[in-house]
């Protein structure tokens, strides 16, 4: 693996933690996901399987470590792992567009919409939701979908040209 690349997917993992943090729980203790903006990033800029399963982990190991969400710290694995490569395997099937900032933008709002369907969905089947479904889902999915697809489509142009400056590999080949 590329030290370049490994580095790079670290910090925008640590990028991620550190806002996945200082965000506050909205409703019953669920917060807005955005590691999930991060997670994206990386997989737009380093589309390889095992950067996405890379980046799958630790998010969902750190989102999950982070969480204010009860018994979140299972379900944020799994939601994280799973959306990450359905977000993979979307980009690979648009792949002549992936390096647009809609289609980037696009599925970021899909992906976010997937990993809090993925999220609720297995902490409910694991231990109960605190609140009705579809409170959770739209007091804190549909906002940090909004909120996801705004920071990616300032973000991605920006760290897509420092990236290539800096000849570190990025986009789909």
């Amino acid at each position: 693996m590329n030290t370049k690349v490994l580095v790079s997917l670290s910090l925008l993992v640590g990028m991620g933690a550190a806002l996945h943090v200082l965000i506050p729980g909205l409703v019953l203790g669920m917060k807005p996901d955005i590691m999930l903006t991060m997670t994206f990033l990386a997989i737009v800029l380093f589309p390889e399987k095992k950067n996405v399963f890379l980046v799958a982990i630790a998010s969902g190991v750190i989102s999950g470590l982070t969480t204010n969400f009860p018994g979140g710290f299972l379900p944020n694995i799994i939601d994280k792992f799973i959306t990450a490569f359905v977000f993979y395997f979307m980009l690979m099937a648009l792949k002549k567009y992936a390096t647009s900032t809609i289609t980037v933008g696009a599925l970021t709002a899909i992906g976010t919409l997937l990993s809090g369907i993925v999220f609720l969905g297995s902490a409910y089947f694991l231990f109960g939701l605190p609140g009705a479904f579809v409170v959770l889902f739209g007091g804190t999915v549909l906002p940090a979908a909004l909120i996801n697809t705004i920071i990616i489509v300032i973000l991605y142009p920006i760290v897509s040209r420092i990236l290539k400056k800096s000849n570190i590999t990025a986009h789909v080949q």
